[in-house]
């Protein structure tokens, strides 16, 4: 949630840097936006709506100075207004700041400044850092002490970044929300290197047009970037040395490639996803899985722990160890961590695309102080959880901008079938590797042939769907489900098939369309027939989604077709076909597909 970026070294161009990287980081999901510019002075201008809206009002003021901060809000504190508006000044005018987070004792800290003194102009949380900055900056303490003193009063989460007037720098501070400094200065050490360029971010696309090299901010670092260089050191002003990284995702990796939307276009960069996620990590003669240097796991049970999209995943990585004999559970990481169940020698998976969800580091710290051995299962390199966490397995899919998780969604799925071949033995192992090394093709051809956009067309004006599965199939009902209400806004539910005929079937009607997953033809499969056979029996269209091995066709109005795969695999093609169908569903009702209302791409507050 909420994007920052800052500038400094780019001269005449910072403010266009800072609108552009505000641009990069629409993704995330935001109701307002603005910047600060510091000379002399510090010039703001912010506006609620979208970043256009901030555009327009920019041509009508100007805006000039070597060092700025731009952020976009997402709301929690006020409604999205021009004064609730990031950034927030200090009485004076001469401070300026933008946080992402929540600041948890700012009521106390707001009495206390308003007490002395102080006027306040918004609602928001975040307005108190000026203020504390101000005054310290009274009392004579020099710019950066001024910002250590106030970061030092505030509880909560926060990313902070700070610019004052007449200072050539940008103060920052982080503690569980994101922040990453972009290294421009054409050397490959660290440190001051005068004439260079510099930035920070809550995320790498803000300023990936400009630099590859990155350095992650770690919790309780502060960062002071000036046309000089870049220097981090703690809260406390201890030195701390960083290393700095490459990013290797090309910035044209961040753009719409001649794609309406992006989630459209994730959707068909699926393949490709899938053959970075395998690559160099199956053999397929030896019938092995090298997951590099996660070393000898193990587990003799597991939890997994996640969020969204990343818990269906979970959930189906769950019955994975489950089948291979080891005990395995997927939790909500939001209940997890106020209600811990026992650890014991337990591995503790979190699943999460953008290593930063708050939630689910929350349950992954209290599985450690508890003295679990923890895993990320990641895409984002560099995030939070790869650095805390015992162990990391990235699933390789590249940047993915669209809020709707997709192909992070496909290449979590084949990387927890990665990692359960890897430490778990089943008797089947070599025919799920050759259906995964078959799987980006399986994917391919449902790109090239699906008819979901005419089934999407023929039921888009359903009052609800729903949608079925059992196993390995249920998760994926669960996702389908979730892409459906996201990005449609219509109400649409996921159950195990056999849950149907316990409530919900109370629901159906003839205008709610049933999704059915069946592949194979075993007994689960003959079971979600019978489940679909209750549902066409009360007049609901259904529509299957199948490789042809069952009669399902015979009971379904429409059929999705799937190729035949080992039955592990064929989870993850049938969710293309569900994901094609919300698309088309949300095209054609004309929703916000890539930004939907109130929902952001990196949810970083718990």
């Amino acid at each position: 949630m909420c994007g920052i970026i800052g500038c400094v070294g780019r001269g005449d161009e910072t403010l266009d840097t800072l609108v552009h990287g505000l641009a990069k980081l629409e993704y995330r999901g935001y109701d307002s936006a603005g910047v600060a510019l510091a000379t002399d002075t510090v010039d703001v201008c912010k506006k609620s709506g979208k970043i256009d809206d901030l555009r327009a009002a920019l041509e009508s003021r100007t805006l000039s100075g070597p060092v700025g901060i731009g952020h976009t809000r997402w709301s929690t504190h006020g409604p999205p207004t021009d004064e609730n508006a990031h950034p927030h000044r200090d009485c004076r005018g001469e401070v300026a700041v933008v946080h992402n987070g929540i600041i948890e004792n700012y009521q106390s800290l707001r009495d206390e400044l308003a007490s002395a003194g102080h006027e306040f102009r918004s609602d928001t949380d975040t307005e108190v850092v000026p203020h504390l900055i101000e005054d310290a900056l009274a009392d004579g303490a020099n710019p950066e002490t001024a910002v250590r003193e106030a970061i030092a009063r505030l509880e909560g989460s926060y990313a902070v970044a700070v610019v004052i007037a007449g200072v050539d720098a940008i103060f920052a501070a982080r503690n569980d929300s994101p922040l990453v400094l972009g290294i421009d200065d054409g050397e490959e050490g660290t440190g001051d290197a005068p004439g260079g360029a510099y930035y920070l971010a809550s995320d790498v696309p803000a300023f990936r047009d400009h630099t590859d090299r990155v350095v992650y901010l770690d919790d309780g670092e502060f960062a002071r970037l000036s046309s000089r260089g870049w220097r981090v050191t703690t809260l406390d002003g201890e030195p701390v040395e960083k290393a700095v990284d490459t990013v290797d995702w090309d910035p044209e990796e961040t753009g719409k490639s001649g794609y309406d939307h992006f989630m459209l276009k994730e959707i068909h960069e699926q393949p490709r996803a899938l053959r970075q996620c395998l690559r160099g990590r199956v053999d397929e003669l030896s019938g092995t899985v090298d997951l590099g240097d996660l070393g000898d796991l193990t587990p003799r049970a597991v939890q997994f722990v996640a969020c969204g999209t990343s818990y269906h995943a979970a959930i189906y990585a769950a019955q994975l160890f489950e089948e291979a004999g080891i005990p395995a559970k997927a939790y909500l990481a939001s209940e997890y961590a106020s209600k811990t169940p026992p650890i014991g020698d337990a591995l503790v998976i979190g699943v999460t695309q953008s290593g930063e969800t708050a939630d689910t580091l929350s349950a992954l710290r209290e599985a450690r102080r508890r003295g679990a051995r923890t895993l990320a299962v990641t895409n984002t390199v560099g995030s939070t959880a790869a650095r805390e966490c015992d162990h990391t397995l990235y699933i390789r899919a590249g940047p993915e901008i669209g809020v709707a998780a997709t192909k992070t969604f496909a290449s979590q799925l084949a990387a927890l079938n990665l990692l359960s071949l890897s430490v778990t033995s089943v008797s089947d192992s070599r025919d799920v590797i050759a259906g995964l090394r078959e799987l980006p093709g399986a994917v391919q051809e449902i790109l090239d042939d699906s008819n979901a956009e005419a089934v999407a067309e023929t039921y888009g004006d359903a009052g609800a769907y729903f949608f079925i599965g059992r196993g390995l199939h249920y998760p994926v009902a669960l996702e389908g489900a979730l892409k459906m209400k996201e990005i449609t806004y219509k109400h649409a539910e996921g159950f195990a098939a056999g849950e149907l005929k316990h409530g919900p079937l109370a629901l159906v009607t003839e205008n709610t369309p049933v999704f059915a997953v069946v592949t194979g033809d075993d007994e689960m499969a003959r079971k979600t027939i019978g489940n679909v056979k209750e549902v066409e029996a009360r007049d609901a269209p259904v529509v299957a989604v199948t490789d042809g091995q069952s009669d399902v066709e015979r009971y379904a109005d429409h059929v999705l077709r799937v190729p035949d795969t080992h039955r592990r695999i064929a989870a993850v093609v049938a969710n293309v076909q569900l994901q094609l169908v919300a698309y088309h569903t949300a095209a054609q009702l004309d929703r916000s597909i890539d930004k939907p209302r109130n929902l952001a791409k990196s949810v970083t507050v718990e």
